[in-house]
């Protein structure tokens, strides 16, 4: 059984992608894939033990992209299956040039006159269970989406750690504040080493909670950020014995490792990206700020309130009841 996915762009959204392979994988136990995606996202997943083969989707940076996406997709090969995560029209026109007997994608104007089975997803459940519904549509009784899933092994680090992520990609408005990051690291620094997380673009945030630590006294940790490639990312949090951190892509990583996270959330829908079937995580957020959640890049109010109002303390606090 060959089987193309297109996955989100996003790693986050890759991450809650995962379940719903793990479906594909349960119906179809000969299933090969063959993974289509952003670079950080076929970086993460392209390890799966089923994968056959992956790309990184380049047709957006060539001058006719119609026509670079058809060439793309008669490139890949013919498939039984070929479902997509995104919603674009190019996702859509991928699936649509590639050779496949059936071809599966979230309803829309374009995926319903070019493809052979959409869905109109809900967006008040959580996109793993969105993702999920897609590949219900090959089952004649629907199933929830199982548990998250990475194949990169976890690091072993040999002494107790706590991993903090004060990035986030998506934009400003998601980021809770270094200084507050901090607070939470010297709580925990007797009992834990810190490791603080970050891409290329959040080096200056780390440095920052680097040197918060530094000027009260702790040396005990050490600053990843801008250091990891996503296979080592992925591994650092995987080890992790707890997780604070943003809503961000590094939050679903450490939710398909199951490790112990206390995620901060401002101004995204709580209910629709947190952490996916994750006994062991708590979500930290203020239900009092009328505003939020606003879903967008930056506060288009200039306070911020859904993160300045969230106190270390209360972070804290969340970190001392899953532990």
């Amino acid at each position: 059984m060959k089987i193309l996915i297109i996955l989100p762009n996003w790693l986050g959204d890759a991450l809650m992608a995962t379940p719903a392979i793990e479906h594909l994988c349960t119906l179809f136990p000969d299933a090969r894939f063959t993974f289509v995606g952003s670079y950080v996202a076929i970086e993460a997943i392209k390890y799966h033990p089923k994968a056959e083969a992956s790309f990184v989707d380049e047709t957006k940076k060539q001058g006719n992209r119609l026509k670079a996406t058809q060439a793309f997709a008669q490139s890949l090969g013919q498939f039984d299956i070929a479902i997509t995560f995104r919603s674009n029209i190019y996702s859509t026109l991928l699936l649509f040039f590639t050779p496949a007997h059936q071809k599966i994608a979230r309803k829309s104007w374009h995926a319903s006159l070019l493809l052979d089975k959409t869905k109109k997803l809900s967006r008040q459940i959580h996109l793993s269970e969105q993702y999920n519904d897609l590949v219900n549509l090959l089952e004649t009784q629907t199933s929830s989406a199982p548990k998250s899933k990475l194949y990169i092994p976890k690091k072993v680090y040999g002494y107790p750690t706590l991993g903090i992520n004060p990035g986030a990609t998506y934009g400003s408005a998601k980021r809770w504040y270094p200084e507050k990051f901090a607070d939470v690291a010297k709580a925990f620094s007797s009992e834990y080493r810190i490791i603080i997380f970050g891409g290329p673009s959040e080096v200056d945030m780390g440095a920052d909670i680097e040197q918060r630590l530094q000027d009260m006294g702790i040396s005990n940790y050490t600053n990843l950020a801008g250091k990891t490639n996503i296979y080592e990312l992925c591994s650092h949090i995987g080890g992790l014995d707890v997780f604070v951190t943003n809503d961000s892509g590094p939050m679903h990583v450490a939710a398909a490792y199951e490790v112990p996270t206390v995620a901060i959330f401002g101004p995204t829908r709580h209910f629709e990206t947190c952490q996916w079937k994750n006994e062991r995580s708590r979500i930290v957020r203020r239900d009092d700020v009328p505003c939020a959640p606003c879903m967008k890049r930056t506060c288009p109010l200039k306070h911020h309130e859904c993160m300045t109002k969230i106190e270390a303390n209360d972070v804290i606090e969340a970190v001392r009841e899953i532990l």
